[in-house]
């Protein structure tokens, strides 16, 4: 498992980085649906873009934190 330290540290960056680009999306697609830039769609499905990909932006965000979790785990057992 030691081996793989760098891999879990990247991909928890990348997972991270992801989440982040994730809600700064949503938020712009969102509020610019809200505001009626897009003709196309009504103004509510705003508020369901906002909340998927809120939800999109929680759940990357949490899977990054449990690589980080399990990064501080593996380094406690190797103190050991």
């Amino acid at each position: 498992m030691r081996e793989h330290l760098g891999f879990l540290e990247t991909s928890s960056t990348v997972v991270k980085l992801a989440a982040w680009v994730f809600l700064v999306l949503g938020i712009t697609g969102g509020v610019s649906i809200m505001m009626g830039l897009v003709p196309t769609n009504p103004r509510w499905t705003g508020i369901i873009v906002l909340a998927l990909y809120a939800f999109f932006f929680f759940f990357f965000f949490l899977i990054a934190k449990m690589a980080d979790l399990l990064i501080k785990i593996i380094n406690e057992i190797k103190k050991e």
